[in-house]
């Protein structure tokens, strides 16, 4: 099992009065910052582009109906888009999970700099909203300003929008396999609504055991 590093002052055996040290803080924190930006960047553009891929999947889906009638050709057609707009979806998904992660390991360096700043000047330390803890209270404190993150923060988040999103695609794509394979309205109502739930629990758990397994590797430099 791998042992936590030891913990010690950040600025130990440094010149805390040295102009450098500062530049060099306030420059890494910079550019945390930027990369945060970036990865956020990165998470509303790949959110829009599946959600366009998406629209338009559905744009000629509706076209091949009124044409096909939802006949034969309709359901080959849509056999034939639903499983790649499904594919982009999963990638988009587990890709917000991964930026999520990185997110956080980027609020968490600044927290760490932010340590070594209270460290420099002490009497600036209420002065501070976010934290100076790179702990799971600290992280909470600067991501969320609150000790931990209610049933809406979760709610709202990029990745639960995809992945329900994700499921509903997965689910009409069964119902439409079973309407090919000649099953009943009642048949097919059950077998989508069955694998849109089964999809959502899927990416819920393998999404939760992702983070669980960061958060169970991460040990903290300075808690509070």
């Amino acid at each position: 099992m791998r042992q936590p590093p030891p913990v010690r002052p950040p600025l130990d055996g440094l010149d805390v009065n040295s102009k450098p040290l500062v530049q060099f803080l306030v420059t890494e924190h910079w550019s945390l910052l930027a990369t945060r930006s970036m990865t956020w960047t990165e998470i509303f553009s790949r959110t829009g582009t599946y959600l366009t891929v998406l629209s338009a999947a559905v744009i000629a889906l509706s076209l091949v109906a009124n044409a096909t009638g939802f006949g034969p050709d309709f359901r080959t057609f849509a056999m034939l888009i639903l499983p790649v707009v499904l594919l982009i979806g999963v990638g988009t998904f587990f890709r917000l999970i991964e930026a999520d992660v990185e997110d956080a390991w980027l609020v968490l360096g600044m927290n760490r700099l932010r340590h070594a700043y209270v460290e420099l000047a002490p009497e600036l330390e209420n002065y501070f909203v976010a934290s100076h803890h790179d702990d799971r209270p600290g992280l909470m404190q600067t991501y969320a300003f609150r000790d931990r993150v209610g049933v809406t923060h979760w709610m709202s988040g990029s990745p639960l929008v995809v992945g329900v999103v994700d499921a509903v695609v997965t689910g009409v794509l069964a119902a439409i396999i079973c309407q090919t394979s000649g099953a009943s309205p009642d048949v097919r109502t059950l077998v989508g609504v069955l694998t849109a739930v089964v999809t959502a629990v899927v990416l819920g758990t393998l999404g939760y055991h992702k983070v669980h397994q960061v958060s169970r590797d991460y040990h903290p430099r300075f808690p509070g």
